[in-house]
């Protein structure tokens, strides 16, 4: 008999480390790591009625709305209906600027992930049911100095943070050399705004969850000390294939 597939999601403000407990979910149980936000490059570069849309508010310097953000999502997850995987929540990709721009002025396709409203949960419930949803709980200041140190390759994305995962070159991406830039909103002064709009927007999104008893809440300031309790939660829903030790 086929093992029951297993679909979840994590959600968490920005700066959680949302990426990092995703990287080792996906290696240690096997699972695809699903990104909103490489599903929206891909669109973009294809040339497609969505990428062409979506490329119009990008060119303004404008957020990709949420219904442009759901239709990505919708046709991507359409086509995994029967595999296991894992959705990251949160993904803010800058667009490519010319290099004559100044970086604060850069126009940014800025979208704070799938799914962050309750429409695109509710849009997410006509594709499949939800096994797990992990929420990171993590302290404002933690939050707030983590964006202030981070820095991102507009090309592909790649997240650098200057205390913990500086890129080997000071300011030059580590696979193409290519310069890195600080986004206006990870900023300080722009950081308590977003991470309060975050909070705002996930608020009815954590509490749906809830409500169906899949939300598992860990609470803390390291990753490396959340980690081993995700990885037990984890290994009571499906056989992991690397121990925890290995990661």
């Amino acid at each position: 008999m086929a093992s029951k597939l297993l679909r979840a999601v994590v959600l968490g403000p920005p700066g959680s480390g949302k990426g990092t407990v995703c990287e080792r979910i996906a290696r240690s149980f096997g699972l695809q790591h699903l990104s909103s936000g490489q599903f929206l490059r891909e669109n973009l570069r294809g040339g497609g009625e969505v990428g062409v849309l979506a490329k119009q508010y990008i060119e303004r310097g404008l957020l990709v709305p949420d219904h442009v953000i759901t239709r990505v999502m919708m046709t991507e997850l359409e086509k995994r209906r029967d595999q296991h995987w894992l959705l990251d929540e949160e993904v803010l990709i800058p667009a490519p600027k010319p290099p004559e721009v100044r970086v604060e002025r850069t126009p940014r396709a800025n979208h704070e992930g799938f799914p962050r409203t309750l429409g695109q949960a509710e849009a997410l419930d006509r594709i499949c049911e939800l096994d797990l949803v992990i929420s990171l709980n993590i302290p404002f200041e933690t939050l707030k100095d983590r964006l202030s140190a981070r820095w991102v390759h507009p090309g592909s994305g790649r997240v650098y943070n200057m205390d913990f995962n500086p890129p080997q070159v000071q300011g030059v991406d580590d696979l193409t050399g290519e310069p890195l830039v600080q986004r206006e909103d990870d900023k300080p002064e722009a950081v308590a705004a977003r991470l309060r709009k975050y909070k705002d927007a996930a608020k009815p999104v954590i509490e749906l969850y809830k409500s169906r008893g899949i939300l598992h809440s860990f609470s803390g300031t390291e990753t490396n000390k959340i980690w081993p309790y995700i990885y037990t939660l984890l290994s009571s829903k499906i056989p992991p294939v690397l121990s925890d030790d290995e990661n």
